[in-house]
């Protein structure tokens, strides 16, 4: 023990125990590895922090190969050095592989900043919702179609990168699709995933279109495993679709000249296609017909009492009143929750036909 306190007294009081003191510096190599070493320990975090570390460190210990083979000549700085920097550019290389494997397309980058990124989406997640649709980004020419009413099958679900898709049908215009919206929601919540079905209009591109498609079965499968995923694409059809409505909205705005509630159940009798084509004298006409035809004898004004003409004037005919539906007709008439009944045939909700008057 105290042959142990000894030699520690020694190191600390008296000195290292050296032959003699090199009195020239080293060169230049050996301060400029411990400059490089010294910038690299003071890296940050992340990936990029990673790169920033690996990199100098890297430099720093190339250095000291240099110095140890130059100046040094010692064959152990030699090995030590090549080893660490060794380690340190295949740390360099594990890190930009991660960074390619985790770079997206541009039109995927693009499309997570548009839609995603607002509801704070993980990028692992929406990473998962890219792959399902294999990364690939499909295209439309001028004028080709994406979809024929009555003959294309509801197999997939496409949203639309860029361009301009025009919905119609039996050759009526509907509304327009924009990018960053689904060309096919309707049809999408329509269908049960055990169901089949076709579309109901025409989907055709009006300018070089690109989007991309999730085949139905593939995305059902995601839909069911991922809880979080289903919710987000819920609000993103959910919204797609009310857009669509008030285009249509929009559209009843600007042929009528009135602003209508898409909410209101009476549409379908004022835009079908004998009510649009026809002017107020045709629906008079048809009122006349409605009405029954009345005999001479009825039509023949009763005599006024005595009584009554002193009493007052004579009451006015009371207004027949139509009997109110029932709520489950009204639900029956307007099916919001089915969307593409209404796109089918080019009409939405609208307020009644005849207000009366206050």
């Amino acid at each position: 023990m105290s042959a142990n306190s000894s030699t520690m007294s020694q190191l600390l009081w008296q000195g290292p125990v050296c032959v003699g003191w090199k009195r020239d510096l080293e060169g230049a190599v050996y301060h400029l590895a411990n400059c490089f070493l010294l910038l690299g320990f003071m890296g940050g975090s992340g990936v990029y922090g990673c790169f920033y570390l690996f990199g100098f460190l890297g430099t720093g210990y190339v250095c000291c190969v240099m110095w140890g083979w130059f100046d040094a000549c010692g064959l152990d700085i030699i090995l030590w050095s090549v080893l660490l920097a060794a380690a340190c550019l295949l740390q360099l290389g594990y890190l930009i592989d991660r960074l390619r494997r985790n770079t997206l397309p541009e039109e995927f980058d693009a499309l997570y900043k548009t839609l995603c990124l607002p509801l704070q989406v993980p990028l692992q997640v929406y990473k998962e919702i890219v792959r399902c649709c294999e990364e690939r980004v499909l295209t439309l020419a001028t004028e080709q179609t994406y979809a024929v009413e009555g003959e294309t099958p509801i197999n997939r679900l496409s949203l639309l990168l860029s361009g301009r898709v025009r919905v119609s049908q039996d050759g009526q215009f509907l509304h327009y699709i924009f990018p960053h919206q689904f060309m096919d929601s309707p049809e999408w919540e329509s269908l049960q995933p055990s169901e089949e079905g076709v579309f109901q209009v025409t989907l055709t591109a009006e300018t070089p279109c690109s989007y991309i498609s999730w085949p139905r079965k593939s995305l059902h499968l995601l839909l069911t495993k991922e809880r979080y995923i289903s919710h987000l694409f819920s609000a993103l059809l959910g919204y797609d679709i009310s857009e669509k409505l008030y285009a249509l909205n929009d559209k009843l705005f600007a042929k009528f000249g009135l602003r209508f509630d898409i909410r209101l159940p009476s549409l379908y009798h004022v835009l079908g296609p004998a009510a649009s084509d026809t002017g107020p004298e045709s629906e008079k006409e048809d009122e006349e017909a409605r009405e029954p035809a009345m005999p001479p004898s009825a039509q023949q004004t009763p005599p006024c009492s005595p009584l009554a003409a002193a009493t007052g004037p004579p009451a006015p005919p009371s207004r027949a009143r139509m009997s109110r539906p029932d709520s489950g007709v009204l639900a029956s008439r307007t099916p919001l929750h089915s969307y593409s009944q209404v796109m089918s045939r080019g009409q939405a909700p609208l307020a009644p036909a005849h207000t009366p008057e206050l």
